[in-house]
Parts: C-alpha cells; sequence; structure tokens
C-alpha cells in the first residue's frame, strides 16, 4: 500500500479538535447498533418488512453513492427534480449528515487526499478513516478548503440542510415503522427497516473511506492509497473500484466494465434511458488506457531505480564549485542527500509547475524536498516521487 511521509513539523497538525468529542456522532454510531441488537431478540420481521428494509437500504444507500457522491460532490452527471429529490430524500435516511456536509467533505479528500487535511486520513489507519474521524469535533483550520458555492446556490440542498434533523427522522424512522404497521409489524419496521438497515447502510458506505483506500490493487496510478476491489464494491453499492475514481473522479462510473459490479452506474444509466439524468460524463476509453500503460511504465521505472542505486560507486563525483559551473552553462542539477540529481528531463512535468524547480537549481534542497519550507502547508512528496527520483542521479556530492 502507498503510503505518504507525514511532515516533521508537529504545527502543522493541531490537536484543538481533538479536545472536544462529538457526542451526536458518538451516540449514531453506538446507540442503533445496540438497538439493533436488541431487536435480534425482541421480534422477528414479517416478510414485508424485510422486503421494505431491502427497498430502504437501497434507497438510502443511492442516496449516499448517486446522490451525495456522484451527482453533488463530483457533478458527474445532471438529474431531474424527481431524481433529485428521490436521492436527497434516501441520503438523508441514511443519516450521514446533510448533502452539504457531506460534500464538502468529501471534496477536500479528494483534494488533500492522505495528507493531515483530508477528513478521513487514511493513512492514519483503518479504523479512523471509518470510523475515528467522526469522534472528534471538525476544526475548520485543520480540515482542507473545498469550494462549495455550487451547492449554497441549489435550493434542494439548502432545504435539507436548513431541515435536515426532521427530514432524516421522518424518512429514515417514522416511514418505514408507520408503513409496516399496514401489515401490524411496526415494531419490526422500526428494529429492522429503520435502525438495523441504517447501521448496515452507514457500514457499507464508511467502507469507502477506510476499506477502499486498504486492500485491493492499484491499477491507474500508485501516487496515493485508493485501490480498487471488487469486494468492496460489493459492500459499497459499487464504491469499490476506488483507485479509478480517484484518477477520474469526474466519471459517473466507477466500475468501468459493463460487468463490473456498480449499482450505482446502473442506477444513473437507467434513469438516462428514462429521460430523468442527462449530461453524464465519463472518461474516454484513450485516456483509461493512457493511465493504465503509465502506470505499467512506473513500476518499470521502480525496478530500475532499483538498480540504478545499487552501483552508487559508479557514478561521479562533483564539488559545488564544478555543480554551480554547470549550472552556469545550462546544465539542471540539484542535490538532495549529498545526491546530484539532473531534473531538466522532470522541470515541465513537476506538478507544482516548472519554476518551483527552477528556483532552485545549483542548491541543495533536501529540506524542501523532505518537509516543505512553509511548517504550516508543507509539499507533502509521495512514495512513488522518492522512488522516481534515482531515475535522475548522476554523481555524488564531493565535500
Amino acid at each position: 500500500m502507498t503510503t505518504v511521509e507525514k511532515p516533521k513539523d508537529s504545527s502543522f497538525v493541531s490537536t484543538k479538535d481533538k479536545v472536544e468529542k462529538n457526542w451526536v456522532h458518538i451516540t449514531m454510531l453506538t446507540v442503533p447498533p445496540l438497538l439493533m441488537c436488541i431487536g435480534f431478540f425482541v421480534t422477528k420481521p414479517h416478510l414485508y418488512t424485510v422486503l421494505l428494509g431491502l427497498f430502504m437500504y437501497f434507497w438510502s444507500g443511492l442516496g449516499i453513492t448517486a446522490g451525495y457522491h456522484r451527482l453533488w460532490s463530483h457533478r458527474a452527471f445532471t438529474a431531474s427534480f424527481p431524481v433529485k429529490l428521490f436521492l436527497i430524500l434516501g441520503g438523508a435516511a441514511a443519516f450521514e449528515g446533510s448533502a452539504k456536509w457531506w460534500c464538502r467533505n468529501h471534496r477536500a479528500h479528494h483534494r488533500y487526499t492522505d495528507t493531515p487535511k483530508d477528513p478521513y486520513d487514511a493513512t492514519k489507519g483503518f479504523w479512523y478513516a471509518h470510523l475515528g474521524w467522526m469522534i472528534y469535533k471538525q476544526n475548520s483550520k485543520n480540515i482542507g478548503y473545498a469550494d462549495i458555492s455550487d451547492l449554497n446556490r441549489d435550493p434542494m440542498i439548502l432545504w435539507q440542510h436548513k431541515f435536515y434533523p426532521f427530514i432524516s427522522i421522518f424518512v429514515g424512522i417514522i416511514f418505514p415503522t408507520l408503513l409496516c404497521g399496514l401489515w401490524g409489524d411496526m415494531m419490526g419496521g422500526y428494529f429492522y427497516a429503520a435502525v438495523t438497515r441504517m447501521v448496515f447502510v452507514q457500514h457499507a458506505t464508511f467502507f469507502v473511506n477506510s476499506l477502499a483506500h486498504t486492500v485491493g490493487e492499484k491499477n491507474f496510478s500508485d501516487f496515493l492509497t485508493p485501490v480498487d476491489s471488487f469486494v468492496t464494491a460489493l459492500l459499497t453499492f459499487g464504491e469499490g473500484y476506488h483507485n479509478y475514481h480517484h484518477e477520474f473522479p469526474q466519471d459517473y462510473r466507477n466500475g468501468i466494465k459493463f460487468y463490473q459490479y456498480d449499482p450505482t452506474k446502473w442506477f444513473i444509466k437507467i434513469c438516462s434511458i428514462f429521460g430523468l439524468a442527462s449530461n453524464l460524463k465519463w472518461v474516454p476509453d484513450e485516456e483509461i488506457e493512457k493511465a493504465k500503460i503509465q502506470m505499467l511504465q512506473r513500476q518499470v521505472d521502480q525496478e530500475k531505480s532499483k538498480v540504478h542505486d545499487s552501483h552508487p560507486n559508479a557514478l561521479p563525483q562533483l564539488t559545488w564549485s564544478e555543480i554551480e559551473n554547470q549550472v552556469q552553462q545550462g546544465a539542471h542539477l540539484i542535490v538532495i542527500k549529498g545526491s546530484i540529481y539532473d531534473v531538466k528531463n522532470f522541470v515541465h512535468e513537476h506538478p507544482g509547475g516548472r519554476q518551483t524547480i527552477l528556483n532552485y537549481l545549483g542548491k541543495d534542497v533536501t529540506e524542501q524536498f523532505v518537509s516543505g519550507t512553509d511548517s504550516f502547508h508543507p509539499h507533502v512528496h509521495t512514495s512513488y516521487a522518492r522512488t522516481y527520483l534515482p531515475l535522475m542521479k548522476i554523481g555524488t556530492l564531493l565535500d
């Protein structure tokens, strides 16, 4: 599993948010499972109750995956009013917060994946990403900024956010309980179609933050922790092809092959066939193939880097004056931990822009590469960046 090294500067992560526990979240994470266990002993559900529970499970699950996630977080498609209403009510029934709150966190997650500014940073462990991040109240100074101006202009999003507690309780608990009363099983409706269903759908979608960043394959990128897994897809309404999703988050699909389990994708596609959804976004096949090929090339590069580093004595040794002379003559040399690197071919590929490297030619950039120059916003290099670096090594520094 690819990991990202954390900055050494402890001031980067404030501990203020660890002081105050979020008792609303703690209650929601502990009381429903206890009620579910009680329900197993005090009542047995009617067949119709079980069927309603399954309907509620998929309705609330799709409310999160198709609604909160692919529609409002990523704008992967456009939905008609009936579909939007169906999804926003289902999302509320999952009891995972309002769409506005959920999408704000998810957009920050994509922007700051695997860093301290990621709301559910998977590098802190499976259980932190699954549940732990909700136990303490969020400190807005620690969570990365995410633009939700579009959501603040959406009347339906604002309506649900304002009345979220009432909507979620009515749709998620009162509605299935009363409906089961039609066949004389209100108790079963409460314990199974409402509470048990809620617990299962919550942990199913929580797996997207935890399991989808832990166990699986990296078919499109190894920069970050997201992985692809059929098993995770089964548990998360099709969100298990997470490596692909983080590489191409704007795609309305998660499982790009027709046979890959992705009920969320199928729901969106069916809606489009009946004119209830439009502007479905997907990544062209050639771009997907490019990502796969680049991933294979990185694997080859990683093997080559091992060969490069296995013969350090074969590389020339240069003094600082020799390095400076070569830079004056047009060479693109930098020094990191006593090794000299020719970054000429990488200048235009650097994610931070070409000037990021050009400013430091002929200098020792060990501190900048390892921990960054700004202690509050350090640049965190991925494990792949550290693996790729030896390919550019052309010598060692002679003190």
